[in-house]
């Protein structure tokens, strides 16, 4: 399932949770996961790909998270 990460509406995002939950539920490397927090925090949308048996973690991980998200399929 493709989904495209929106935004990040925390107050103060913890770049280092974001990261580690793009690299669970999208299964990216660690640098890779960070290179594309720092762009969706810089404001432009990022897409990924969730498998689909793990999608409902990988909502619920978003939202904890404050980040907005829209389903692609």
């Amino acid at each position: 399932m493709k989904i495209n990460l929106l935004s990040c509406g925390a107050a103060r995002p913890d770049k280092r949770a974001i990261a580690s939950c793009l690299t669970e539920v999208a299964s990216l490397d660690q640098s890779l996961a960070y290179e594309l927090t720092e762009i969706l925090l810089d404001g432009d949308m990022v897409d990924i790909e969730v498998d689909d048996k793990n999608s409902s973690s990988a909502f619920r991980s978003l939202r904890k998270l404050d980040i907005d998200y829209e389903i692609v399929e």
